[in-house]
């Protein structure tokens, strides 16, 4: 992975700066008990408040990925997504830390725009096209 500065997002037409969404899966399995050990609201919780500024964090029904529950898609902003970035699914995000990681990579700009830590690369993973395309649209 290159190494990217992070750069200043362009204004959309409501004069509000471009942003990183954030899907947070909270079906069947993610968010659920059937991940224990995790305080599932305060993840979301969490995640919201430290990406107020930065991100859109939306949860979700289901993304069809329970084998890697808890499940996050980071996807680029404008600029990011210009600057070559793509959606970054990220699995098993049952610990703080991790969280805690994803949280510092948006800050820093996200996909395009920032590297992640290479902790990330542990919790990447690829879905079928066709899951992938549910979430694109």
């Amino acid at each position: 992975m290159s190494r990217r500065t992070r750069k200043t997002a362009p204004a959309d037409a409501a004069g509000t700066a471009a942003r990183c969404t954030v899907t947070v899966c909270r079906g069947c399995c993610c968010g659920t008990a059937k991940v224990p050990g995790v305080d599932h609201a305060a993840q979301l919780a969490g995640l919201r408040a430290s990406l107020a500024q930065v991100a859109t964090v939306r949860p979700v029904n289901c993304l069809d990925t329970c084998e890697h529950a808890n499940v996050i898609v980071v996807q680029p902003s404008a600029e990011g997504r210009k600057a070559g970035g793509r959606p970054v699914w990220l699995g098993l995000v049952n610990d703080p830390d991790a969280t805690g990681d994803i949280t510092a990579w948006i800050q820093a700009g996200g996909p395009g725009l920032a590297d992640p830590p290479g902790i990330l690369d542990l919790y990447t993973f690829t879905p079928s096209r066709r899951i992938r395309q549910a979430i694109d649209d």
